[in-house]
């Protein structure tokens, strides 16, 4: 049996709520933005007070909290910037984790007790840099995407045994080296390595030929046009046991701007894939061969799936090139806000529209789902309704299984 204690399931949480969703479906880690020098600007994150809280929850589950600081700095950046960090320290964050140099000076300074990682914006693709980070203070890589499986064991056989390394397994990939993507900031004036990505990979293109403006040609033969940046989504949950023997300490799921229910969806899938191989290999390789990980991970809304660079550099079978939208195969549909009693009712916060008659699945944080058919509904005002159309109303509904608070539910799109 494989020591459960060298792999880390680490999950992203772009508001309380998912940090909470993270944590009781089974990551061990968790990473979040602050309100400052973050590479998502646009998600909710989490102002000191908040993050506080967030991080005392998952203390108490046991789990680990990692606050991003991974922008490249420009000089008005600094300002405040030590402060910051003492802050986060004194509530409890487990680690930084920063790309720039000059803000890992500036956390070495400000707070030296405190773990640091080095973000895939570092172009962490060598060994050498690895052990140089190291020299500095850092005790953890998050390696570049652009690394097979083979090479990052070469690093990890290459760098201190205290050191760990990082990568991520699951999300929505960058076109560009790392993540360092200059696109947004040329055509939108927002810098993507500041934050305010406008993902311009998920665009429309056509060529124009200079001396012919307003003739918009196809990149491909296709007259609507191509998405000739859009990368396949990365899925490893099928290849756990390449992961864990190239030396990868910390699985990684990308999404702090996804929902409550994909980050659900996808922590509890890799949690079971990981516990199963680590307890019983059997086990875990006659689920993959009946699709039952993929089957799980792709509840949630995703895109085609690919396995990235971990096996060879990508190919055109890697790229989706007719659209940018998502495959969605379920509706989540409600969140139970308060346990179930003896009479087996239980308060669900209404997200989609659900209907008496409808077949649910109840998705809870912790064992097996199961389906059931809506019964009644009674709205707040203790009345019997037929349908739950009103976005986040509370409602009565009786359930054929005990059902905890953050229970999940979704339904299959017919």
């Amino acid at each position: 049996m494989i020591d459960k204690d060298k792999i880390e399931l680490l999950a992203p949480a772009g508001d309380y709520e998912k940090l909470v969703i993270a944590v009781l479906y089974g990551a061990d880690a968790v990473y979040i933005g602050g309100e400052e020098y973050g590479l998502r600007a646009k998600a909710k994150n989490f102002d000191i007070e908040t993050m506080k809280k967030g991080i005392d929850f998952a203390h108490s589950h046991g789990v680990k909290v990692y606050v991003t600081a991974n922008i490249y700095a420009h000089n008005d950046d600094f300002n405040g910037m030590a402060e910051y960090f003492k802050k986060i320290y004194s509530i409890g964050a487990d680690a930084l984790l920063v790309s720039d140099l000059g803000v890992f000076s500036v956390a070495k300074e400000a707070v030296p007790d405190m773990e640091i990682h080095i973000s895939t914006q570092a172009n962490n693709t060598n060994y050498m840099s690895a052990k140089m980070w190291y020299s500095l203070g850092a005790r953890r890589i998050v390696s570049a995407r652009e690394l097979s499986l083979n090479e990052i064991k070469d690093i990890r056989e290459n760098i201190p045994s205290d050191m760990d390394i990082e990568a991520f397994v699951h999300g929505a990939m960058c076109i560009s080296y790392s993540g360092r993507c200059l696109l947004s900031s040329y055509l939108t004036g927002r810098d993507a390595n500041h934050g305010e990505c406008a993902h311009p990979c998920r665009w429309k293109y056509y060529v124009v030929e200079e001396t012919r403006p307003g003739e918009y040609m196809p990149v491909v033969e296709n007259e609507r046009g191509t998405y000739i940046y859009n990368s396949k989504d990365l899925c490893m949950i099928n290849y756990i046991p390449e992961l864990v023997s190239a030396g990868i300490r910390s699985f990684k799921i990308e999404g702090r701007m996804k929902t409550p229910f994909y980050v659900g969806t996808v922590v509890k899938a890799y949690r079971q894939a990981i516990d199963d191989y680590l307890s019983c290999p059997d086990k875990y390789n006659e689920r993959k061969q009946n699709n039952y990980y993929i089957n799980e991970v792709s509840k949630a809304s995703h895109r085609d799936y690919t396995t990235g660079f971990y096996f060879g550099k990508p190919t055109s079978q890697d790229q989706v090139y007719t659209n940018n939208s998502y495959i969605r195969e379920y509706d989540f549909v409600g969140i139970i806000d308060e346990d179930s009693g003896d009479d087996g009712y239980a308060v669900v916060m209404q997200r989609n529209k659900f209907e008496t008659g409808d077949v649910v699945e109840v998705f809870p944080a912790k064992g097996e789902s199961f389906k059931m058919e809506v019964g009644q509904i009674i709205n707040e005002d203790g009345i019997a309704v037929e349908s739950a159309p009103h976005p986040k109303e509370l409602l009565k509904i009786k359930f054929s299984r005990p059902v905890h608070k953050y229970d999940m539910i979704r339904k299959e799109i017919k």
